[in-house]
């Protein structure tokens, strides 16, 4: 039996944990005693609690996040009573920080705030020796990066074969973006260059060909950045893919004349835009030059094969409807592949909480936290905006529906204010946001853009057509067979693990 069992839940099965992987490396001595175990928010909690006493571990230590939270503080308090003896210890980002307001907290025996890299391993040791501390709440020292062993070893070939490889040359980020957690994490740290490439240099070896960076602001040091990109331009070859996070307005020619060089579905770029509201920008110490990240996004587009997935939040202090639209349609515009809308969250330890009374900000009090109402935006708006993010997600950013969306939206004058009218009416019709088959989708667009939108049927059938058709389906719906359609073109599907089929799993699942 290990002596200690690393544990969590991630959000799904191609995720994997990458902090407990850190943590498992620098175990030292107690490596060889110790594993981690990953089960998925969807797994029964019984099986996971059956697991977990089946291994009957001295120590277990959880990883505890936003979309996690609420289940693992039910899974501790079984575990507690099932087995009283083992010492649980969590950390993590849900509880470093406001960590005397949780019931988790309580629950467990020791709680690790901040880079537990080093400090779990001496937190074991002095457990396993019969010394434990008698503080409950240890703060973790920022671990020095050149001193801690790297994760990437504690890849399994199925972790390898089937899921995501997380990969970071930095730690921490210069700015001060109120809503964020990294915004707490100053400095910026990087780790020694020549090791993380000889680091990916051995990932490459072992068949990865699919790297999501997790740096918060890959180019912020354009030295570390440039180099990165040649190393696998040097070693480009079919099925490279690579997910970066980008400061949107910072890319000098030296780093565009780099990213120029990358074939079609090598590389993907998130974008935070956030807000192009300066005033909004300004209250919340969000500082970004809109003129350059236009300039930006539009050189990206038009000059480069990068696929943008940008990201957008409603709900921020001082922004209304009538902005948050404003912001959506100018990034609209530009064209990205995805746009990311997603809805203000109240995390632990941010200083967004400063804004509280001046703009009446109301949160739910359960994970994820999200923003309820404020000053500017009530409840029933930003269930709009709720309604509306999740039908983007299915017909904006999946991409099954890229001439429809055109045809519905290029045309208006406000494509957000439409694609609005249009989520409101397939709620009225549906009833749910979850739970609606693509076929189905694809019916109801039809009938938006022919009775909502009077455009000519025939137009309609032949667009919905071309996107159904443009990923090898083959099979007419029951509501274009009416309609005299060309033969679809033959396509062949692109592979499983291919990049194309592995980018919707690569954002962050909170």
């Amino acid at each position: 039996m290990s002596l200690i069992v690393l544990t969590t839940l991630n959000a799904r099965y191609s995720h994997t944990s990458f902090g407990l992987r850190y943590l498992l490396a620098n175990l030292q001595e107690l490596r060889e005693q110790s594993l981690i175990l990953e089960y998925t928010i969807n797994d029964q909690l019984a099986d996971v609690l059956a697991d977990l006493v089946r291994h009957r571990p001295r120590i277990i230590g959880f990883g505890v996040y936003i979309w996690n939270v609420a289940l693992i503080t039910r899974l501790i308090a079984d575990l507690k009573q099932v087995l009283p003896e083992t010492v649980i210890v969590i950390g993590g980002p849900e509880v470093s920080y406001e960590t005397d307001r949780q019931e988790i907290t309580q629950l467990a025996d020791y709680v690790i705030t901040g880079e537990a890299d080093h400090a779990f391993r001496e937190l074991c040791r002095k457990i396993l020796a019969g010394t434990p501390p008698d503080t409950k709440i240890l703060n973790a020292e920022l671990p020095v990066l050149s001193t801690l062993v790297t994760p990437y070893n504690e890849y399994s070939a199925e972790d390898v074969a089937h899921r995501i490889i997380y990969v970071e040359a930095s730690r921490g980020c210069p700015f001060t973006c109120e809503f964020c957690l990294s915004a707490l994490e100053i400095p910026v740290r990087q780790f020694p260059l020549e090791q993380f490439l000889e680091s990916m240099q051995q990932l490459l070896n072992r068949g990865v060909r699919q790297f999501k960076f997790v740096d918060r602001t890959f180019n912020l040091n354009l030295r570390i950045s440039q180099a990165i990109l040649q190393f696998f331009l040097d070693r480009l070859e079919d099925g490279l893919f690579l997910h970066f996070e980008l400061i949107p307005d910072r890319l000098p020619e030296s780093l565009k004349e780099l990213i120029r060089r990358f074939p079609p579905g090598a590389l993907q770029f998130e974008i935070g835009i956030q807000t192009f509201n300066n005033d909004v920008g300004t209250l919340i110490s969000r500082h970004q030059d809109n003129a350059i990240v236009d300039a930006n996004l539009r050189w990206l587009r038009l000059e480069t094969d990068v696929h943008l997935h940008t990201d957008l939040i409603a709900g921020l202090p001082g922004e209304s409807l009538e902005s948050f639209a404003q912001g959506f349609n100018r990034l609209f515009r530009h064209a990205p592949q995805e746009i990311q809308v997603g809805i203000l969250k109240r995390l632990r330890g941010t200083p967004i909480l400063r804004h509280d009374q001046e703009w009446q900000m109301i949160y739910s009090q359960n994970p994820p936290y999200e923003i309820l109402s404020h000053r500017l935006i009530d409840f029933e708006q930003l269930q709009s905006i709720r309604r509306f993010a999740r039908y983007w997600d299915l017909v904006g950013n999946s991409g099954n529906f890229r001439d429809s969306l055109r045809l519905m939206l290029d045309a208006q004058p406000s494509p957000f204010h439409e694609f609005l009218r249009f989520s409101e009416w397939l709620f009225l019709t549906e009833q749910r946001r979850h739970n609606i088959s693509l076929i189905r989708l694809f019916e109801r667009v039809f009938q938006f853009l022919t009775d909502q939108q009077q455009i000519a049927p025939t137009e309609a059938a032949q667009t919905l057509w071309a996107d159904y058709t443009r990923s090898g389906r083959r099979d007419k719906p029951a509501f274009l067979r009416e309609f005299a359609l060309p033969n679809p073109t033959p396509l062949t599907r692109a592979p499983e693990n291919s990049p194309d089929r592995q980018r919707r799993h690569l954002a962050s699942p909170d």
